[in-house]
């Protein structure tokens, strides 16, 4: 497994963007308005996925034993969960560049643009937390673990 590629998640942003753009096009009308917190799940995860970093990198900078299988899963969280918030970043701003130019005739859009520029806000804090969740998990170098050889990392 490599390790994400900015193109990974531009590639994903863009579908995102242009999926939803699309959706938006043919049923804006029969959508439910959208909900002024639905981003917030990403901003959780995203907290976790901090979390997670840094009791990651603390132990290995500590030279304690850190799971091979721990790390494995861990990598592959942060790469499903920069590839999802990479996607709905541009799925909201995909909303917003469609909601925002039409708050002036539609009620719904004025809520619907705040819902979006939380979503997008969310969304990409998760993607950095995923992203920063990967570094962490990158075997150290020598220099990183102090000079020592030998330390189990």
């Amino acid at each position: 497994m490599h390790f994400t590629r900015p193109r990974d998640l531009v590639v994903a942003a863009v579908l995102g963007l242009v999926l939803i753009y699309v959706v938006f096009q043919f049923a804006y009308g029969d959508l439910p308005q959208l909900p002024l917190l639905a981003g917030v799940t990403f901003a959780v995860l995203a907290v976790i996925e901090v979390i997670l970093a840094y009791s990651i990198r603390s132990r290995i900078r500590g030279g304690r034993v850190v799971g091979a299988i721990g790390i494995a899963r861990s990598v592959a969280l942060a790469k499903a969960s920069s590839l999802a918030g990479a996607f709905m970043t541009g799925a909201w701003v995909a909303a917003f560049a469609y909601v925002f130019p039409r708050r002036d005739e539609l009620v719904a859009a004025v809520s619907d643009s705040r819902s979006a520029v939380a979503g997008v806000v969310c969304s990409a804090l998760l993607v950095a937390a995923a992203l920063w969740l990967e570094h962490c998990c990158r075997t150290p170098s020598e220099s990183d673990r102090g000079g020592t050889r030998g330390t189990t990392g």
